[in-house]
């Protein structure tokens, strides 16, 4: 085989050729594993709802989604034949947005949560995870908006933030209130803001 010449116009095009063939390669991978990805995720997301819920054998019925005023999902409801549970998003946490899952009872205290997204840094904002949970220092557990001052102590609120993440605290709770008026369809706390009332809604 003729070895090309090394002209600006050949390596113009060896280098074109090969990323046509990276990004057929990229995108046939990404066809492969968005699949698989869509089922991990909705697997995390239906063993969340049992773990905030405390109900093992819990199974959405229908889910309702709540835009805020930018056009973003602020919310999401799945209602249960065990209770509701909401999914909701702070897009100003300390590393972008903050991901939670809280379980509601019938009177809207707070039966459990668990986070599904986070970029907080490790060590600090990223102990959300952990921090508000039953028997650690800032446990939402049992609170109910409607009653308790859902933001942070130095805020004047009754819940303590976690140790040098404020930023994240606060994020957290916004969106621990942003899953309380999806629930209630009431604000919770003076720090929740921008919610609108677009809705959709979907039986399963």
């Amino acid at each position: 085989m003729k070895k090309l010449t090394s002209t600006w116009y050949n390596m113009a095009l060896v280098l074109t050729v090969i990323s046509i063939i990276a990004a057929g390669a990229l995108a046939y991978v990404n066809a492969l594993t968005q699949g698989p990805i869509a089922e991990i995720n909705q697997k995390n997301l239906q063993a969340g709802i049992k773990k905030v819920l405390c109900a093992p054998e819990a199974k959405v019925t229908a889910t309702d989604s709540l835009l805020d005023a930018k056009g973003q999902l602020a919310a999401i409801r799945y209602t249960t034949d065990s209770g509701v549970a909401v999914q909701a998003t702070d897009h100003n946490a300390f590393g972008g947005d903050l991901t939670v899952l809280v379980g509601f009872a019938d009177d809207g205290s707070i039966k459990g949560y668990t986070i599904l997204q986070s970029a907080e840094t490790p060590g600090l904002g990223a102990k959300a995870a952990e921090w508000f949970q039953q028997g650690q220092k800032g446990s939402i557990i049992g609170m109910n908006p409607s009653k308790n001052n859902m933001t942070v102590s130095k805020d004047g609120g009754d819940v303590d933030a976690i140790t040098a993440s404020t930023i994240t605290s606060r994020a957290f709770l916004r969106a621990v209130c942003q899953a309380y008026q999806q629930f209630s369809g009431q604000t919770c706390c003076d720090a929740l803001t921008g919610a609108s009332a677009q809705h959709t809604h979907n039986k399963q």
